[in-house]
């Protein structure tokens, strides 16, 4: 019986871990909001690894990397992705002019959420077609995509 309490006790304590980190690890969630965040949010859509595929193909977006350094040197880049300085305050003047062109931003994988911070600041800046891509750089090179190496600063 001591045992059995012992594991849920256990299990319990794990669970909450994790609530905890899961919570914790995105600060996306805190910092966007804001009173004008949850609406912006609302218009922020996923895309897939293909989606964004037949894009880089068609030319038909922007696609934005926002990850870091590290990052990008173990995985490489989207081919022809705009690599931003910062999730959180890269300059308004890397994106288009027009605020109704397509945008998709994208992080290191499903866990990540600096492309959901990002892709909020082109939103909460009047772009209107703004996605992510869920999946990642490590999504896309799990799918067999081609990956550009990155640039050394």
């Amino acid at each position: 019986m001591f045992i059995r309490i012992a594991k849920l006790m256990f299990a319990g304590t794990v669970c909450a871990t994790l609530a905890v980190a899961c919570h914790t690890s995105s600060p996306s969630s805190t910092e966007q909001a804001t009173p004008n965040a949850p609406a912006e949010q609302k218009k922020i859509a996923e895309v897939t690894v293909t989606d964004v595929a037949h894009f880089v193909k068609d030319k038909s977006a922007t696609i934005l990397d926002a990850n870091d350094a590290d990052t990008r040197k173990e995985y490489g880049v989207v081919p022809g992705a705009v690599l931003l300085a910062s999730h959180q305050e890269y300059p308004l003047s890397v994106l288009p002019a027009a605020k109704a062109d397509k945008l998709v931003f994208y992080c290191g994988g499903t866990q990540c959420r600096a492309s959901d911070t990002a892709a909020a600041r082109a939103a909460s800046a009047g772009y209107s077609d703004v996605s992510v891509m869920r999946a990642g750089i490590r999504g896309w090179k799990d799918a067999g995509q081609a990956t550009s190496p990155a640039p050394q600063s």
